[in-house]
């Protein structure tokens, strides 16, 4: 970076205060909080279409301000946030920066290359996540920070809120069911910003070998964990608004079902059904649509249950809510052949499936995990950068 950049950049922090209203401040607007570590580095930018800095990409004020970008990684979804759930995605070029993009979606380990290890000096995160255990972009994110920790590279976090992170619910991941949607010993909601949780992963000691990353964080302000912060641009294809984002952990479930949450529809995350479901007023047909060209049960007429007309704080209150998931079981009556194994991935536990093929209610399987949340709660206290 020019000295009289960074220069500039300096003087403008001697002079800042915090803004006078109560707008949520992301990490990557406090510039003079990071850019002196840029300078003379070369960086790598991990990202995707959510790194907006008010109305440019993170990747592009960086350029535009001389610091050397050389490599940009991206999560599931791509770089510009449009591939399907899952979907591989090959690396490439930005074509307005000229940048090598990796992806760490390309079906392989989701580890980046020595060969892009070898290329810079300091990593920024800056990405939008949810707060989920099975939203993978974290999962990118601790695979960079264990990569980082073996190859001696910096990583600085560029904070933004969880938009589910008012709470915490769901059981512990057994990581018997470590996989690619769960990585972490961490509850389903954990309520936590990525800055939070990357400070847990080193301080708990979950990167390989137990070794520990060089981890700064660049915290938001205006911000704590009852702080209900509505994102400006939807996170991934099928997370489109806050609805969907605030019933994610509840409807995620039926992946691993034949039941159709909406994939291909206006409401992705909002509605569920089948066409065996009989006996509702509801409807909807999915049709492939980007972010999701091959849906399930794709132009097919499902019966089901439409959640948009709930409330937000309606959804609050119950938090996970395997009502849902009863129900269509029960409808379907399909016994064991209702869940797939990728079930107990997503939930990340073996008792529930038991549970709600027993007949059991959704309260009293949620009652098993309460002493998870508890234990949780506690020890993640010491990485908290938010007001609870």
């Amino acid at each position: 970076m020019k000295k009289s950049v960074l220069f500039l950049f300096l003087i403008c922090c001697a002079f800042a205060v915090y803004p006078a209203d109560s707008r949520v401040v992301v990490g990557a607007e406090r510039t003079c909080e990071y850019y002196p570590d840029l300078e003379g580095k070369q960086v790598a930018v991990f990202s995707n279409h959510t790194g907006m800095v008010g109305d440019r990409h993170l990747v592009d004020m960086l350029v535009a301000d001389g610091v050397r970008v050389v490599t940009i990684f991206s999560p599931e979804h791509g770089f510009r946030g449009d591939a399907d759930a899952g979907e591989h995605v090959a690396g490439s070029v930005d074509s307005k920066t000229g940048i090598k993009i990796s992806s760490l979606y390309d079906g392989q380990s989701g580890r980046p290359s020595e060969e892009s290890m070898q290329s810079f000096d300091v990593l920024l995160v800056d990405i939008q996540d949810v707060g989920l255990r099975y939203y993978t972009y974290y999962i990118s994110m601790v695979k960079l920070m264990d990569a980082c920790a073996e190859f001696g590279r910096k990583v600085i976090v560029l904070d933004r809120p969880n938009p589910n992170g008012h709470y915490v619910d769901g059981p512990i991941l057994d990581m018997k069911y470590k996989s690619g949607v769960g990585w972490l010993p961490i509850p389903v909601v954990h309520g936590m910003t990525l800055g939070e949780l990357a400070r847990m992963v080193n301080g708990e000691g979950w990167l390989s070998r137990g070794r520990r990353c060089d981890l700064a964080v660049v915290p938001c302000l205006n911000y704590t964990h009852q702080t209900h912060y509505e994102l400006p641009i939807p996170p991934s294809p099928n997370l489109p608004n806050m609805k969907s984002v605030y019933l994610y952990p509840s409807t995620c479930y039926f992946e691993a079902t034949p039941v159709s949450l909406g994939r291909g529809t206006d409401w992705p995350f909002q509605v569920y059904g089948h066409p065996d479901m009989k006996g509702y007023d509801f409807s909807f047909i999915p049709r492939s649509v980007p972010g999701a060209k091959k849906p399930p049960l794709q132009g097919k007429k499902c019966y089901g249950v439409d959640l948009t007309y709930l409330t937000d704080e309606e959804i609050w209150a119950k938090g996970i809510n395997l009502e849902y998931v009863i129900d269509a079981y029960r409808s379907l009556n399909l016994g064991n052949r209702f869940f797939s194994r990728f079930f107990e991935n997503l939930i990340g536990v073996d008792y529930v499936r038991k549970m709600i093929e027993a007949g059991k209610p959704a309260d009293e399987i949620k009652a098993m995990w309460r002493n998870d949340v508890e234990k949780f709660r506690e020890q993640r206290r010491p990485y908290l950068l938010y007001a609870e």
